[in-house]
């Protein structure tokens, strides 16, 4: 009995939170097309000097005279603030494989086939025109579904769209963005260096055993955590999947279980009920002070560390991250034939890849999921649903415009790129914004009928 209280109250605040990511995510997307907008005005304006001079300005820590550390704005942002969205995103992950969906086969077969359709098909697109280019380096960047830009969308529709494929999306970019990690980790990272990489990994077991051991403290992972990063980012790895391994050592098990907590809350009422409650307040009162005080620490620690971190970083995630990062590398100055940008190999690959060949491969891996009958889709979806947020999907932005980054040094090919995926983008969010509107309309003018 104990045991499926503790468990459904687990379960019932790993629900809550998904929600609140939810509503976040959605805001945070509308916070993300204004942040884009912002970006592309400063690098089309006579402040773009300006602009790019300050994302390259050096910010320098000092600790001694011989010991200092420092990178460009542009870096930091890039390197720094994106691994801890790496880390929002693996705090995530991490939590719909213990509860969400993807927590089980039948849960996660539908979203997870049309993910790996919605990475395979673009890659596939992007090579077969760039192949045996210079341009090959960029097959990645077609590939990746940004999860705040499309939720942004979504959210705009509101209520034109079943809660069920709001869901769907989420395990879709989810399972995207394992796609993606896995692709930077093994196709975009430097020379490596192997002292900086086995001290990452040493830092990485510490974690792993502090988890093992029970260490619920998230301050001391943190700390390891900041040092897992410091070695990744001179390993030649790139520093956000330092971001990942972190969120993977974080523990799921509260300090302090739920039938504890009842047990020591019931006992902290009744000592409640015994002081002069009718006479004196809290603040008049030290022995309630000392009740109340013991309540809220254990309330605290029957929270799940992972879900106490995710909690903290979400907003800070969606509100200031993304949006900082939009306005860091969104900034390209339109000064070219976008005709020319678009029927190149380069920018080609890229346009068909998000917005042909995402909506494709999504479509027809779940199909096939379907035909081979290891997936089904929820009652209240149809086809057109799954074409409408095949198409949103194929907003790439923030997950294209990083991996731009990591596969090009030479900039004309990344203000191609750049341009390729703000249009793709665009395109797709229209596409995919009308459709499901197209379909919401028909459901409800059959309804009437």
């Amino acid at each position: 009995m104990g045991q499926s209280v503790r468990n459904q109250s687990t379960i019932g605040y790993i629900r809550e939170t998904a929600t609140k990511f939810l509503d976040r995510e959605t805001a945070g997307g509308i916070f993300l097309i204004i942040a884009t907008i912002v970006a592309l005005l400063l690098a089309n304006s006579q402040w773009a000097g300006a602009y790019h001079h300050f994302l390259g300005d050096e910010l320098l820590f000092e600790f001694s005279e011989h010991l200092s550390f420092g990178l460009t704005i542009e870096e930091w942002i890039n390197d720094g603030l994106m691994a801890i969205f790496f880390l929002v995103a693996g705090l995530e992950l991490k939590r719909e494989v213990m509860v969400g969906e993807l927590s089980s086969i039948k849960k996660a077969s539908a979203p997870l086939l049309a993910a790996l359709g919605g990475m395979a098909v673009p890659a596939l697109i992007f090579i077969s025109l760039n192949l045996g280019t210079e341009n090959i380096k960029g097959w990645g960047i077609p590939m990746a579904t940004d999860i705040a830009y499309s939720l942004g969308i979504i959210g705009l529709l509101g209520k034109n769209v079943p809660r069920q494929l709001k869901t769907f999306l989420i395990a879709l970019a989810i399972a995207d963005d394992i796609g993606a990690i896995l692709v930077i980790a093994l196709f975009y990272s430097n020379e490596l260096s192997w002292i900086y990489l086995g001290s990452g990994m040493g830092a990485f077991g510490l974690l792993l055993l502090m988890n093992w051991t029970g260490v619920k403290n998230l301050i001391w992972y943190i700390i390891i955590g900041i040092i897992l990063w410091y070695c990744f980012l001179n390993s030649g790895i790139h520093p956000t999947i330092a971001g990942v391994l972190f969120a993977i050592t974080i523990p799921i098990v509260p300090k302090l279980d739920s039938k504890i907590l009842k047990e020591r809350t019931a006992t902290n009422v009744t000592n409640l009920e015994k002081t002069e409650l009718e006479k004196l307040n809290p603040l008049q009162d030290k022995k309630q002070q000392i009740i109340l005080k013991a309540i809220k620490t254990d309330t605290e620690n029957s929270r799940p560390p992972l879900l106490k971190l995710e909690n903290s970083l979400v907003d800070f995630n969606a509100f200031f991250i993304i949006p900082i990062f939009a306005v860091a590398n969104a900034g390209v100055k339109l000064d070219v034939n976008l005709i020319e940008v678009v029927s190149g190999s380069l920018g080609l690959g890229i346009l068909l890849g998000l917005a042909i060949g995402k909506v494709t491969g999504i479509g027809i891996f779940t199909l096939i999921g379907q035909k081979l009958g290891v997936s089904e889709l929820h009652i209240t979806l149809n086809w057109k649903h799954i074409i409408g947020i095949g198409m949103i999907a194929g907003i790439g932005f923030t997950m294209s415009l990083f991996i731009t980054n990591l596969a090009f040094n030479d900039q004309e090919l990344i203000k191609i790129s750049k341009i390729s995926i703000l249009i793709a983008s665009l395109l797709a969010a229209i596409g995919g914004a009308v459709i499901l509107l197209l379909t919401s309309n028909k459901g409800r003018k059959n309804i009437v009928k």
